[in-house]
């Protein structure tokens, strides 16, 4: 099951989840992509989000207003609907609506094939040594299994003799069984207060997180910016 979780408020972009991107909600677009690939529940916080998705035939769930992380909000979603301890989710950002649905297909089998030797999966992608200075592009490192050793809002790793690097942005798409995902909402951490990433709590409390390298055209739509940038993106892409 995929669950994307929709809060209505955004302090940089306001009811972007509902921002119009050539004529089709944006939290539409990433239901339309999840649907190619498995079923599909919105979890908001907002009765306007909840009348949206069914006027698109798209089951949502009205879920706590006070929620910090979308993984808290999928949470409690997931309670709502019993599933099974067993059940494989993917967390969907809904404000990622260009991203291919053949990603969601490899997180999709990676959780089927190998979950027992993680706790999660993720995905990465190669950046640009210009956009690694962006704090709103997370970096990730990994290690030579493809296992997460760190993220960060800052350029990582610092390359103190300005030697030839490749650098990898996080994807934020998340895969995990129920069981996985209750234990993950439990866990205490430090890291993600200081960098506002929820991830960096599972490497705090020494369980991994299982990275799949992939190539897209997809971008997170955080400010007025990216969702012009949307809009001119979509009109070629919707031909």
């Amino acid at each position: 099951m995929i669950i994307i979780p929709a809060r209505l408020s955004s302090s940089r972009l306001p009811n972007k989840v509902l921002a119009d991107i050539n004529g089709i909600p944006m939290i539409i677009r990433c239901a339309n992509i999840a649907k190619e690939i498995d079923d599909v529940v919105i979890a908001t916080d907002s009765e306007e989000v909840i009348k949206v998705c069914k006027k698109y035939n798209f089951e949502a769930i009205l879920t706590d207003k006070n929620h910090k992380s979308g993984s808290d909000r999928i949470k409690e979603a997931s309670d709502i609907l019993k599933l099974d301890k067993n059940e494989l989710i993917i967390n969907m950002q809904g404000d990622e609506p260009f991203l291919e649905a053949e990603i969601l297909e490899k997180v999709k089998n990676t959780l089927k094939e190998n979950k027992e030797n993680f706790n999660m999966v993720s995905c990465y992608k190669e950046i640009s040594e210009i956009e690694a200075e962006d704090p709103n592009i997370v970096k990730v490192i990994i290690d030579y299994n493809n296992f997460a050793i760190y993220f960060s809002r800052s350029k990582i790793p610092y390359n103190r003799d300005n030697n030839p690097h490749i650098y990898y942005g996080h994807i934020g798409i998340y895969g995990f069984d129920k069981k996985s995902l209750d234990e993950f909402v439990t866990m205490k951490g430090n890291l993600e207060h200081i960098e506002k990433l929820e991830q960096l709590r599972v490497i705090e409390n020494g369980k991994k997180i299982k990275m799949i390298k992939v190539k897209t055209n997809s971008f997170g739509i955080d400010t007025i910016d990216d969702l012009k940038k949307a809009i001119e993106f979509a009109k070629k892409v919707d031909k």
